[in-house]
């Protein structure tokens, strides 16, 4: 296999990404604009009535934010509105429809005829998805983008980013390797039938709007009805059951083109590029450490020696390069690449509690009035028949003391126990929806994914600007990382934003 330069390959290159706002997607972008602008073209697919709105959407939603700013200050705001003018291209578009909805025939023409890589990073990562909507996303969505792939006559490859944790609930070390449909079978011997999956519930559905149901109450059934057929098949929610689907769909319809599956795992704030920390919106676990911070957890559900795997989205960003790089036009490719931290460099959630504790003892948050925030050492529970009784316990009991006063002394002014009965209920769909992960036993080799670095560092070697591709998470120094960039990003990029 030819050994290209990242940088090298990605010049002329056109390249079409979905889900262009999305917090990867964006650092995908940034980066193949900041290190290649001379890249030829990038159509980027985003949810919009039209073009115009798509340009407005991009414009609002990615290329303003501060992600860019290095970028911006390298070349000077003119210079960066050319670039952009010059290469990027807004399609309005949906990838729930075949080709995307685009109704331009001259664009979609143009598109099929110049695009070299698809890159489909759109995807719905709620847990508890509506399964109409994962279905249409992150399932039959995965190949609608296949299907366009293959009319693009230049396509060279599509590089799919799915989730390290379609894996399930499986405990040990967890490979890299394709699906097998037929090798999906439920408690009951039941083959999985992803065309089923979708007729079951078009029927649901139509049964709803025929029982005329609020939308509330539909928008319920459908969650209810992704994580019953989620577990039911064997996977913790609807958000991995309908990402491994789409996997699935897409290896068995891909014929000849060549196609990678990225895998990441949970993925956090920039490690170096464009700059450290930069995040959006609170991800998997730094909900957890913004809570602590704010000196309102107390306890969590969590086995302390399960390592928490994580990966800055600068490396994924790199890694996803790189492999497009490396596996654009081969023959017969159907690679996986697990892009985390466990197999290499494990930290483990008791370290990552220490490191919490440890900073905000240090560093304080401050609360509304401008008071300091004092943190303490969170009870961590390993199990969640052990966590039922402390909730019971602590809070459940005392709120049937409350309600009993609300009932007793109906004049008191607000309703306490309504108001700390939601905050529980919040607390405990929080938990039972993340206890797969905090649970977690399972370790993702990475051989492929390392073999991948260790080409990177040979490029490196040979070529000055190879290193600008790093995604080898033994480099780094998760103390450091955690209090230096990770903590410092969350507050200014989220909390103060």
């Amino acid at each position: 296999m030819m050994e290209f330069s990242c940088v090298q390959f990605l010049q002329n290159k056109t390249i079409l990404v979905t889900g262009a706002t999305g917090f990867l997607a964006k650092v995908f972008v940034e980066k193949i604009l900041r290190v290649q602008p001379n890249v030829k073209k990038l159509y980027l697919v985003v949810r919009a009535s039209d073009n115009e709105a798509a340009t407005k959407r991009l414009r609002a939603e990615v290329f303003e934010k501060d992600l860019f700013k290095v970028l911006r200050e390298n070349i000077g705001e003119e210079n960066f509105n050319t670039l952009l003018s010059e290469k990027v291209v807004p399609v309005a578009g949906d990838i729930s429809t075949d080709d995307f909805g685009v109704k331009d025939s001259n664009l979609r023409e143009h598109m099929q005829k110049e695009i070299d890589v698809v890159v489909n990073v759109a995807a719905t990562t709620n847990f508890d998805e509506r399964y109409d909507v994962g279905l249409g996303i992150n399932t039959f969505g995965a190949l609608n983008v296949l299907n366009f792939a293959k009319k693009c006559v230049k396509a060279q490859l599509l590089l799919h980013v799915s989730t390290a944790y379609v894996c399930g609930e499986k405990s040990g070390l967890l490979l890299e390797k394709p699906f097998a449909m037929e090798e999906i079978r439920n408690e009951d011997g039941h083959q999985l039938d992803i065309n089923f999956e979708m007729e079951l519930m078009k029927k649901r559905l139509k049964e709803l709007h025929e029982q005329d149901c609020s939308d509330e109450d539909i928008t319920l059934s459908m969650k209810e009805l992704g994580m019953e057929r989620a577990k039911l098949h064997g996977w913790p929610n609807t958000y991995v059951f309908t990402k491994s689907m789409g996997e699935m769909l897409i290896g068995n319809h891909r014929e000849s083109l060549p196609l990678v599956i990225i895998r990441p795992t949970m993925i956090t704030s920039t490690l170096s590029e464009p700059f450290p920390g930069w995040i959006e919106g609170l991800r998997t676990v730094d909900s957890v450490i913004v809570a602590h911070g704010k000196g309102v957890l107390k306890c969590f559900l969590v086995d302390v020696n399960s390592v928490c795997d994580m990966i800055p989205v600068d490396m994924v960003a790199n890694a996803m390069i790189k492999a497009t790089a490396t596996h654009a036009g081969g023959s017969g490719v159907h690679m996986v690449y697990h892009v985390g931290s466990s197999h290499q460099n494990p930290v483990t959630f008791g370290e990552i509690h220490d490191i919490s504790l440890r900073y905000f003892t240090k560093s304080p948050l401050r609360s509304r009035s401008g008071s300091l925030i004092a943190v303490s050492k969170v009870r961590l529970i390993s199990n969640m028949a052990l966590f039922n009784l402390y909730m019971n316990l602590r809070f459940k009991l005392p709120l049937q003391l409350l309600k009993l006063i609300d009932i007793i002394y109906p004049w008191r002014s607000g309703d306490k126990y309504g108001d700390k009965n939601r905050k529980i209920n919040m607390v405990m769909r929080l938990v039972e929806l993340y206890e797969p992960y905090v649970l977690f036993k399972g370790i993702f080799d990475d051989r492929n994914t390392k073999s991948l670095c260790a080409n990177q560092k040979e490029d490196s070697i040979k070529n000055s600007k190879g290193s600008m591709f790093d995604f080898d998470p033994k480099g780094i120094n998760w103390g450091d990382y955690l209090t230096s960039v990770h903590i410092p990003g969350l507050i200014t990029h989220v909390l103060n934003k």
